[in-house]
């Protein structure tokens, strides 16, 4: 693992194979598992989460993400928010899978498995060859217009942006940090001109694909979740502080219906009450030897 993966993951205790044996029998005992992933499961992918102590990106940084109706009501902020994610775009999309997500992807062979809940907007679990899946907070691989609804893949955008700031994208970024994470200055932003929708016009407000804080989840994905957590008798979380309702809701529904619940991340979350089993361990390390 290189120095600047194993930077974004946080510090794991020995692995528990008490606890692991526990959860092989929870698992052999089931006939169709959910999993609900978050962000630790691609800290080794060298994308960082937010949240865990010391090593998440608001324990290292002071970034913050763009509010939902910020980037709607202001063009300063999309200026920034486009700047910052046209910067950051070619190592976000060097990423690549790591052995959990490709795991969790061969799972889908078995007849047991029934769903695969996502937070992340990574598209890393698309990426591994999961089909059974919902990506809950959308993907930062696809671009939306606001206005006619119109997908366009983020590369795509990507080409757009560099030829409307050709001396821009030389001349006026901010340094890169060792982190991989970018500091764009305000007067930066000043020349820097935002993509917009090649059917709308440039009035159009585009945004990435995914579910900004302070924005709703879609009801229809929100509904297909429930279904799947309904039809569910295990439900494991996998690299999640179940820290936003957006995901903490299916939890606390499985624990309502009886829904045996299993927790897999190495900091504690918000549902540790609810689980019937929690194991502080990296995703990785854990899912390679359960056998589904």
């Amino acid at each position: 693992m290189t120095s600047m993966v194993s930077k974004f993951i946080p510090k794991a205790p020995p692995l528990d194979t008490v606890i692991l044996k526990k959860i092989q029998g929870f698992v052999d005992q089931s006939k169709s598992i959910s999993f609900l992933t978050g962000a630790g499961i691609s800290t080794e992918s060298g994308i960082p989460d937010y949240r865990s102590e010391g090593v998440g990106l608001y324990a290292r940084t002071k970034h913050r993400p763009i509010q939902y109706q910020d980037l709607m009501k202001n063009e300063y902020w999309r200026r920034k928010y486009w700047s910052r994610n046209y910067v950051a775009w070619e190592r976000f999309n060097r990423a690549k899978p790591n052995v959990a997500h490709y795991t969790l992807a061969e799972w889908e062979q078995s007849q047991r498995v029934n769903w695969l809940i996502t937070q992340n907007v990574d598209g890393l679990h698309t990426d591994a060859g999961s089909t059974k899946l919902t990506e809950l907070h959308g993907c930062g691989k696809r671009v939306i217009c606001t206005e006619c609804q119109k997908i366009s893949p983020r590369s795509e955008i990507q080409d757009m942006i560099t030829k409307l700031n050709p001396d821009w994208a030389v001349k006026e970024i901010g340094e890169m940090r060792p982190d991989g994470d970018v500091d764009i200055p305000d007067d930066a932003l000043i020349n820097f001109r935002i993509p917009f929708c090649i059917n709308c016009g440039e009035r159009s407000i585009l945004k990435t694909n995914v579910v900004f804080f302070g924005e709703n989840v879609p009801m229809k994905d929100v509904d297909v979740c429930y279904e799947k957590v309904n039809s569910s008798d295990l439900l494991i979380v996998l690299g999640s502080s179940l820290s936003v309702m957006s995901s903490f809701r299916f939890i606390h529904h499985a624990s309502i219906k009886g829904i045996p619940i299993i927790i897999i991340n190495i900091g504690p979350t918000r549902g540790d009450h609810l689980a019937a089993l929690r194991l502080p361990a990296r995703v990785s390390e854990v899912v390679v030897k359960l056998n589904i």
